[in-house]
């Protein structure tokens, strides 16, 4: 087969040199799944992130996600929820439809709660508006809330919607709720988030879990899966080479697929372990060795299925 590395003017050559083919094909575009965006500067402050990350505790706008992938092929981008404050829903809304970069959010309701029907409502009405994102963070428990019909009831109505649901902190336990909820609700479309981060557990009965809970959830068609957050601080130092984050690659094609695979930077909580073209370097150097359906796929099309965004912007490829 033949190789297809992408390189658009300004990618970093030491992570992927393109051959003389590839670089005669028109770039793939990428739909960034997972940003965060947010303003340190408003009066009444952010809850995240905290003033003593001083790397990335900085006005953060889609002006600044341009600036940052500038030169890379970033077309488009989807943000992610990093407040659990309600009116900061609308408050994402608001900024990202004044820039045809961002083609939705991902935001922040508590399905079970007294009020959520009719927030999720006002928001869904949105066509911005691409789902939720809830698991363990912000001091709640998946886990505690699956044996609650009210919240079954209110997932429910995120999938008649039409809408998606993220995961947030991957571990053992949240893959094992996952597959019970997925159980619960067959409709809902489940995009776990940052996977590659979760490491295999040592041998053992944890390890019998993941791997089950891991089988499970690949044979699920609407389970799809954010190779993000793939870099990693190996003994003070973000390694380059690709081969040191091969395995854990491999094992999310191998268990997912194809077709359910989507790129995600975590920009700019990724920060600290590089600026955004080694985020994206090491992703572009290992989809580089497969056939351009595939990148296609992993970039932007499978990102369009799983979130059901529609392009705002000339250069951005079709959308649902």
């Amino acid at each position: 087969m033949a190789r297809h590395i992408l390189a658009p003017n300004g990618f970093d050559a030491a992570l992927a040199a393109p051959s003389a083919a590839a670089a005669a094909e028109s770039p793939v575009p990428i739909l960034d799944t997972h940003v965060h965006l947010y303003d340190t500067t408003r009066p009444e402050g952010v809850p995240w992130p905290p003033k003593t990350n001083a790397l990335i505790y900085k006005k953060t706008l889609p002006g600044r996600l341009r600036e940052a992938s500038a030169g890379l092929g970033v077309v488009g981008a989807i943000e992610l929820e990093c407040s659990p404050w309600l009116e900061d829903n609308q408050w994402v809304l608001d900024v990202i439809e004044k820039d045809p970069i961002m083609v939705g959010t991902i935001g922040n309701l508590e399905p079970g709660k007294p009020s959520y029907a009719k927030h999720l409502e006002r928001f869904a009405r949105n066509p911005l508006f691409l789902g939720i994102r809830y698991g363990y963070l912000w001091d709640r428990d998946l886990r505690a809330e699956l044996g609650k019909p009210a919240f079954i009831e209110g997932v429910r109505m995120l999938a008649d919607w039409g809408l998606t649901l993220d995961t947030a902190n991957p571990s053992v336990q949240a893959l094992e709720d996952i597959v019970k909820l997925a159980d619960k609700v067959p409709t809902l479309r489940v995009v776990l988030d940052h996977l590659p981060k979760l490491p295999e557990p040592p041998p053992g009965q944890e390890r019998k879990a993941y791997r089950a809970a891991m089988r499970t959830l690949g044979a699920r068609p609407k389970v799809y899966v954010k190779v993000s957050a793939v870099l990693r601080d190996v003994g003070g130092t973000v390694p380059d080479d690709l081969e040191v984050y091969r395995p854990k690659l491999d094992e999310m094609w191998e268990t997912f697929g194809e077709d359910r695979v989507l790129y995600g930077s975590d920009w700019p909580n990724s920060e600290p372990l590089g600026p955004y073209s080694k985020v994206l370097g090491i992703v572009r150097k290992y989809v580089g060795e497969k056939s351009r359906t595939v990148q296609e796929k992993y970039f932007w099309r499978n990102s369009v299925k799983a979130y059901r965004w529609k392009k705002r912007a000339a250069n951005q490829p079709i959308g649902a």
